[in-house]
């Protein structure tokens, strides 16, 4: 069994981590609310271009006018993968991480040629030792601690202008998306080319567009598109917020419990540290009387 002066020495060391990881713990949790607080509000908007988006596709005469909205062979692939700067945060990027690989797997196994281009440390780092060729990567120390639409600008940009230019026939998005603070789900979606909207698709409005809808597309197809970019990171910046505060949480009571197990060793150490010297003090006595 180890010393007391060990025991006090590792309680010591424990009740440190804890400190940090609470501390860890409260920080994630306020910028947890925040982006949650994002994601939500954006949401419905993110959705409701999305329809907009696959309801223009559907329009005669639209998809020979816009290259975002013509179909290709799809024998190269682009997947835009989203993941964090940042570990602690508990499985949430080798969750994303190991969703893409398995994608890219399969995707080779059909015989397509697959890029990247990343968001997140974590992703870039991985997808350079093991993954396919990077056209570019980016951190969110680039796109700022709540990226706006114009900080996704050049994210957008490089996307959209390798689709156009035929470097992507299909594009994609990897991210993960937020359900709640104790679920987050990593999805891989198309993004490019838009897929129509079936003509039965429940709840489908008929939009006017005012002048016509081949006078705006440009600017409607370019701009909805990149805000479905922009909506991904936020579901990805608050699933990592929330899974790193459920990480610490999770640290902070493992190093509560080991401390109180430490406390226990410890104090048995200490009771059979003293019950050997009562011993001995006995056996000191008994000896002295017997001589005497």
């Amino acid at each position: 069994m180890p010393s007391t002066r060990e025991i006090r020495r590792r309680i010591r060391s424990v009740k440190n981590i804890a400190k940090v990881t609470k501390a860890m713990e409260t920080v994630a949790a306020a910028k947890m609310r925040k982006a949650q607080q994002q994601v939500l509000a954006t949401r419905p908007y993110a959705q409701k271009s999305w329809e907009v988006l696959t309801h223009l596709a559907r329009l005669p005469n639209t998809t020979a006018a816009h290259p975002l909205l013509q179909k290709r062979d799809g024998h190269k692939v682009g997947l835009l993968l989203i993941t964090a700067d940042r570990g602690l945060a508990g499985a949430y990027n080798s969750n994303m991480i190991r969703t893409a690989a398995t994608q890219i797997a399969a995707w080779q196994a059909e015989g397509k040629e697959v890029s990247l281009v990343t968001v997140g440390r974590k992703g870039r780092d991985w997808m350079a030792r093991h993954g396919p060729p990077q056209k570019a990567d980016f951190t969110f120390a680039d796109l700022g601690g709540r990226p706006s639409a114009a900080a996704i600008g050049p994210v957008a940009r490089i996307v959209l202008d390798e689709f156009i230019a035929g470097n992507f026939d299909t594009v994609y998005l990897g991210y993960t998306n937020f359900i709640n603070t104790v679920r987050q789900e990593p999805v891989i979606r198309q993004l490019l080319p838009i897929t129509p909207a079936t003509a039965e698709t429940p709840g489908t409005a008929d939009y006017i567009f005012e002048p016509s809808p081949t006078a705006i597309l440009d600017e409607l197809l370019t701009g909805l598109t990149e805000l479905q970019i922009l909506q991904a990171i936020y579901e990805a910046i608050a699933s990592e917020e929330s899974a790193r505060m459920v990480a610490m949480r999770n640290a902070t009571d493992a190093a509560n419990d080991l401390i109180a197990d430490l406390t226990l060793s410890y104090n048995k150490a200490r009771q059979e540290a003293i019950t050997k010297e009562l011993l001995d003090i006995v056996g000191g006595a008994n000896a002295l009387r017997q001589v005497s």
